[in-house]
């Protein structure tokens, strides 16, 4: 069985490290906002460039923060409208209904699955802010985005929980730090992840880092003296000294990520598939290779024969799920359809060339 991401495989590398760091973790007994999350804060600031990073509990959290720090600082307002992919994953969504705010989804781009800057500019003109998901690794249009912001003074935030590491070709700048402020998950899965749930904020901006600061731990600075109604939403230390260890092994994994879909890419010859966009650069990390093909039920049965394993980036779209009915109104034929045909195949750092291989050969004999 080809595994689509061997997640003991990838971990078991870091082992002793891993080890060592929980003896010392536990021998300090510091373990809530501890030296460790400070420490990886600062790193992963400046590995994507940015004064600032504050640990969530998860991306979900991290993604809500943003919204909810500029809710109180006054650069939102409760029932303002965030434009948003409606191809992203649920908790997009959900972090703009969980700041009061009202997501308006939009089409995405085709080729990339990343939002569109074709967008009808009249809901521009309506919005207050704009969330560029970074899916399945890729950058939005950045350059196009920073453009639109600009130009109807927009909040610009990205949610980068599938793009640790992605690098733009405008300005070299890394995910993190392409917008007003951005949003990281480090769930296991993630090509920066943990050994638990965590999440991140990176941005700039002082103020926001504040006001995050105080609201993931209860609206308190000083300990049983809250100011704000805030949240438990703090990384864990432990999961914070993982996460220290692993940076130091990501640029050389997103290169392998890339390695591999190059293979893919050059080694797959069949034309009931529609292969992923790619440029060629470093702004795609491939979270996940994704490609779209007719019949999908039938694909993954002939997957399965063949003891490949696969998954699905994501079977239904949001406006579709029963959480989100309100929004099923939506007309959004090209998400509707993408979400009927996408299809991931195995990526991940650890692969042989023989396990990428027999990937390529099996899609070939389809």
């Amino acid at each position: 069985m080809i595994k689509f991401l061997d997640l003991y495989k990838i971990n078991n590398r870091f082992r002793d490290a891993f080890q060592a760091s929980f003896s010392k973790s536990l021998d300090d007994a510091h373990f809530i906002l501890g030296n460790n999350v400070s420490t990886f804060e600062n790193e992963f600031a400046a590995y994507c460039g940015t004064e600032f990073c504050v640990g969530t509990a998860n991306g979900l959290d991290a993604l809500t923060l943003i919204l909810k720090g500029y809710v109180q600082l006054g650069k939102l307002q409760k029932g303002d409208k965030v434009i948003v992919p409606a191809n992203t994953f649920i908790a997009t969504i959900l972090s703009v209904l969980h700041a009061e705010l009202v997501p308006v989804l939009v089409e995405p781009n085709p080729d990339t699955y990343t939002i569109s800057v074709d967008t009808d500019k009249a809901l521009f003109r309506e919005a207050k802010a704009v969330i560029m998901v970074h899916l399945y690794g890729q950058l939005a249009d950045v350059g196009g985005f920073h453009k639109i912001a600009q130009d109807f003074n927009l909040l610009l935030i990205e949610d980068a929980a599938q793009a640790h590491g992605a690098t733009s070709n405008l300005n070299n700048r890394k995910a993190g730090n392409l917008s007003d402020a951005a949003a990281f998950s480090f769930y296991p899965t993630k090509n920066l992840g943990a050994l638990g749930d965590g999440g991140g904020v990176t941005t700039n901006d002082s103020e926001l880092v504040d006001v995050i600061k105080l609201l993931r731990n209860y609206g308190s600075e000083e300990k049983y003296t809250n100011k704000v109604i805030g949240f438990n939403s703090r990384l864990d230390d432990m999961q914070a000294a993982f996460l220290s260890i692993k940076l130091k092994a990501l640029d050389r994994d997103n290169k392998r990520r890339r390695e591999i879909a190059n293979a893919y890419l050059k080694g797959i010859k069949n034309s009931k598939f529609k292969l992923p966009f790619y440029d060629g650069s470093e702004n795609h990390i491939f979270y996940a290779f994704v490609v779209e093909v007719d019949d999908r039920t039938n694909f993954t049965e002939f997957l399965n024969k063949n003891k490949i394993e696969w998954l699905i980036h994501y079977p239904i779209p949001p406006h579709q799920q029963e959480a989100l009915n309100e929004f099923s109104h939506f007309k959004l034929p090209l998400t509707e359809k993408i979400h009927k045909r996408i299809i991931s195949l195995p990526m991940s750092p650890v692969m042989t060339e023989h396990d990428i291989q027999t990937v390529i050969d099996v899609l070939n004999t389809y």
